[in-house]
């Protein structure tokens, strides 16, 4: 059995409105949990780090 965790910036209570994530073998596993039956997103380790400091220093300006 899978165990996905939930983003740390998730709403308190809200399970509708967050990004799930778990290791899967090398691959880190990304998915919505408005919908858990969508096939998740694949990152490698090096794509996760990619993501987390673009988003970690504003790059996508979010």
């Amino acid at each position: 059995m899978t165990t996905w965790r939930k983003s740390s910036h998730s709403g308190a209570g809200d399970d509708r409105s967050c990004v799930e994530l778990t290791r899967l073998g090398p691959s880190i596993a990304i998915r919505d949990s408005k919908h858990p039956a969508t096939p998740p997103l694949f990152l490698t380790p090096a794509q996760w780090r990619t993501l987390t400091h673009a988003v970690k220093t504003d790059s996508y300006g979010l």
